[in-house]
């Protein structure tokens, strides 16, 4: 389960609902202008989001121009194939829309208030270690260590 976020904007573009496939499978991408604290308008900063299946028809009741309040999951997955080599997809699937009225996001990209990823152990030599040394204080909410798993390339 990836962890959610939220940030807010004001609506850039609206793409059409398109059906993929055989089974029905239905996505929606749209633009939005982030704006709030921490944006600078002398640097825009457009976001693509999607919705997916019967998330779609959350964009029906808003238009372009609006400002709006957005829930997403940050979500990637490898894809490997024709022998091209290894690529990366990244993706903000959107699962809450809300007007910006109604949800004020406090950041402009900020964790969702219920959600923490992990934790970080302070150690008392930590200013002492360089930061690879650094990476293996890294404790996870459920007790291990990022390297417990061995799959750290250093």
């Amino acid at each position: 389960m990836s962890q959610s976020f939220e940030t807010q904007g004001t609506i850039h573009s609206i793409g059409e609902t398109t059906e993929y496939g055989q089974n029905g499978f239905t996505k929606r991408e749209f633009v939005i202008l982030m704006n709030g604290d921490g944006e600078n308008p002398r640097y825009p900063n457009h976001v693509a989001l999607e919705l997916t299946k019967d998330k779609c028809a959350l964009l029906d009741s808003h238009n372009i121009g609006d400002e709006i309040s957005v829930t997403f999951n940050l979500s990637g997955r490898l894809w490997a194939g024709n022998g091209q080599g290894e690529k990366c997809f990244t993706s903000l699937q959107c699962w809450r829309i809300e007007s910006a009225g109604a949800n004020v996001a406090q950041n402009s990209f900020s964790p969702a208030p219920d959600q923490n990823a992990f934790s970080q152990t302070p150690d008392q030599n930590a200013y002492s270690q360089t930061p690879a040394q650094n990476v293996a204080n890294t404790t996870f909410s459920n007790g291990n260590h990022d390297d417990d798993f061995g799959d750290i390339p250093f």
